[in-house]
């Protein structure tokens, strides 16, 4: 086989440091569109990012030349350096250490792009942690509770 094709949508989750709320208007839109940017650079097109006031959804396509924990390093540490900057409150603005990523399968990318797009709606009725809960469960996640929240 002469060419290397790849279809991986990953739907990357993480919070804010302590899951502080410090994602608002003016600047939520504007961390959004700059984390897409950070993946297109890195060649993952994303179809949406979103998110509520103390984490992020990133549903993109992982590029065949970038490791996911490569994406994800670049872009917490591009998107936190460039959100201190926009305002004296967000200067120690810092992202969770860990993070979430999980395969989607193709047929079911509309109803992630719907879910992230209905993220304050949503967190009308769900906190971080229940959704994070979730997640861990559907995708049948092992984990230890002491640690997914340090």
């Amino acid at each position: 086989m002469g060419q290397s094709l790849v279809q991986n949508y990953i739907h990357i989750v993480f919070s804010t440091k302590y899951r502080e709320d410090l994602i608002f208007p003016p600047y939520e839109q504007e961390l959004h569109a700059y984390i897409g940017g950070v993946c297109k650079e890195l060649e993952c097109p994303v179809l949406i990012v979103g998110g509520y006031t103390n984490h992020i959804h990133i549903l993109c396509m992982l590029s065949k030349k970038v490791a996911l924990m490569t994406l994800v390093q670049k872009i917490k540490a591009h998107s936190s350096k460039w959100i201190k900057t926009k305002d004296k409150s967000l200067a120690n603005f810092f992202w969770q250490d860990g993070y979430g990523a999980f395969s989607v399968n193709p047929r079911e990318v509309n109803v992630v792009i719907s879910y992230i797009k209905n993220q304050h709606e949503h967190h009308r009725k769900k906190d971080f942690k229940e959704e994070y809960r979730a997640f861990l469960t559907k995708y049948i996640v092992d984990y230890n509770e002491d640690y997914v929240w340090d």
